[in-house]
Order: C-alpha cells, then structure tokens, then sequence
C-alpha cells in the first residue's frame, strides 16, 4: 500500500473551525480521535501497545505553505523547521502527522524541539503543562488520487485536524491525517 506524504495532503486540504462543523459529518469511529485533547501518541500507543512505532519521514529547514505561516502568524517564506512522521501499529500508518516549527520558536525552552529524533513531539508537548493548544481546523479529503482505498474498497476519506500550540511561549502548528487503517473508515 503506498501511504501519500504529509505535504502532499497539507496541499489539498481546505481548513475549517471545527467549533462550527456539525459533528454528524464525521464518522463516528473518528470523532472521538479528532476532537480529542490529549495526545494521539498516547492513543496510539494504547491502540497498539505492543507494536507502537513513530516512524520520521523527513525533517528540513525550510519554508511553511502559505496558509501555514498565516496560522503561525509569521510572515510568508519565514524558515521554519519541517517535520513530517507517521504513527504506526506495526508496520501500518495510522497517523500522518506534519509539524511546522517557525525558527524563531527554537530557542530556549524551544531548543529540544530541533533535536527530537525518533521522540515523538506531543510527548514533549504534552509532558509540560504550560503548553497551550488553540482552537482545531478540520478538513476532509478525498481518498481519490492518495493511493489508499476506504473500508472493502468503498469510496472513503482522509480527516485531519491542526491546531497552533504554545510551548515555552512559542507558537507551532501540527497538522494529522487519520488513515483508513486507523478505524476501517
């Protein structure tokens, strides 16, 4: 099964409040992953305790997509630090997750962010109660042209959600995709 990259999903997604979605368009078996608080981490871990795997697609330096920078606040073509990984039970994907770190976030506190490796982000996030996430955008895309097929081969859908966070006084927007594999949807 080939498993479409981040960018390439962050590239069609259009983002919406999730404050004004009707929560009825989500499939059920999701709703409780993308509107959750706490880390999908530690979800996925839970889901597969035994065979949890982060997986690092790539990290770079380089410059956010347009409707990136204006969630961050920065200016277009500001640098930023890149970081795509996928959340895995086993070998299968989960999760396709995308963080954008402005590089102004890395310093101080925000220094252990450019040296993660294989540590998944919302373990350090999360680990430290002054972080702050803002408000979720949520968008939809069509599992036409991904290369991944919906439950029994039925048409389906890659939801995602991002938010900006405040870590140590710094912003970062994460953006995740939910799989197919994740719930069967």
């Amino acid at each position: 099964m080939t498993v479409p990259e981040p960018l390439a999903l962050a590239r069609r997604a259009r983002w919406h409040p999730a404050r004004g979605l009707q929560r009825g368009l989500m499939p059920p078996t999701l709703r409780p992953w993308i509107l959750s608080d706490g880390s999908l981490t530690d979800q996925v871990r839970a889901l597969c305790p035994e065979d949890f795997q982060l997986r690092v697609l790539r990290q770079w330096r380089g410059r956010p997509r347009p409707d990136e920078a204006r969630a961050l606040g920065i200016s277009p073509g500001a640098p930023a630090l890149l970081r795509e990984v996928a959340l895995c039970c086993g070998e299968t994907p989960l999760i396709l997750a995308r963080s954008i770190i402005p590089l102004s976030s890395l310093s101080g506190r925000g220094c252990r962010l450019a040296n993660l490796g294989g540590q998944p982000l919302g373990a350090v996030l999360f680990a430290d109660r002054s972080t702050r996430r803002g408000a979720l955008a949520i968008t939809r895309l069509s599992l036409r042209g991904t290369g991944l097929n919906g439950a029994r081969g039925r048409p389906g859908a890659i939801w995602g959600r991002r938010a900006v966070f405040r870590y140590g006084g710094r912003r970062l927007l994460i953006c995740e995709f939910f799989l197919p594999a994740l719930t069967g949807c």
